[in-house]
């Protein structure tokens, strides 16, 4: 089973619950920890994974042939993204505009393109106890970060529970995150602001038909507001963690939820013992 945490806003507290169900989770057997979140990575700060392997990520950039190039322009007109620029005797490519379709190529009548790479990132693994870890590092400066989180979804383990870490937002890289999950945990905070964006991440899973609960993190006498849109659109109210110092304090020295407080563990496996059977978000 694939399991996705997401959220519709940052700060929610969503790798503190992802980092969280993993570890309950590996006291029952094989756990798998993925961390989608390639911008900013930070589940390996609360698991501490002693890294095995680490490589460079790559995308399709065009390299032209000028010798066979008759400067046409075709390959410009299908860039969606502007990526090239054909000058009378010059073609000009931008790397950086670049999304890797390969469209340019497919295209040219003349065979002038041929394929080069570029790196936008590192994928590394590692063991963190046992808890297979894996997580993308995105290029500082790099905008694309879609093909870096499938090669991360890459190496999703066929046969044992997957935590995948969603970045945070209800855009393209979370979509690419959440797609083909069995379940997405919803992670909020019980405010204005939480309520609003998790009405937005509601939505997306909708749409992509992956079947949802929410979870308040922060739990306190604004929960209502969360408990009033969940049974208004028949969402599943999961479980709560509630507000706790001593938690934040332990987060702020690399400490997991549950090592902090081991008695949150219960939440974190009847969630798991239950999930089979869950209804889907209300369509």
């Amino acid at each position: 089973m694939i399991i996705a945490v997401a959220s519709g806003k940052g700060g929610t507290g969503k790798t503190t619950v992802a980092a969280s169900l993993a570890l309950s989770a590996a006291e029952k057997g094989p756990v798998q920890y993925l961390d989608c979140d390639v911008e900013e990575p930070n589940g390996h700060l609360l698991l501490h994974p002693e890294w095995r392997q680490s490589r460079p990520v790559t995308v399709f950039v065009p390299v032209i042939a000028r010798e066979k190039c008759n400067y046409c322009g075709r390959c410009a007109q299908i860039c969606a993204f502007h990526a090239l620029a054909v000058l009378p005797e010059e073609v000009l490519v931008f790397p950086e505009l670049c999304h890797g379709c390969g469209g340019c190529r497919y295209f040219c009548r003349q065979e002038a393109i041929t394929e080069g790479k570029r790196e936008i990132g590192r994928l590394e693994k590692g063991l963190a106890g046992s808890i297979q870890f894996v997580h993308g590092r995105l290029r500082i400066g790099e905008a694309m970060s879609t093909p870096l989180i499938e090669a991360v979804k890459e190496n999703a383990a066929p046969d044992i529970l997957t935590v995948i870490d969603a970045p945070p937002g209800t855009s393209c890289p979370v979509i690419k995150t959440v797609t083909g999950a069995d379940f997405c945990l919803l992670v909020t905070e019980p405010t204005p602001f939480g309520l609003h964006d998790l009405a937005l991440a509601v939505k997306m899973v909708r749409e992509l038909a992956v079947p949802c609960g929410v979870v308040i993190n922060r739990s306190g006498k604004w929960d209502h507001l969360i408990e009033e849109y969940c049974r208004r659109e028949q969402v599943p109210l999961l479980f709560r963690l509630p507000a706790d110092r001593e938690v934040a304090a332990a987060y702020s020295r690399g400490i997991p939820a549950v090592a902090a407080r081991p008695e949150w563990k219960t939440r974190f496996l009847n969630f798991l013992a239950s999930l089979e059977g869950k209804d889907r978000c209300a369509s």
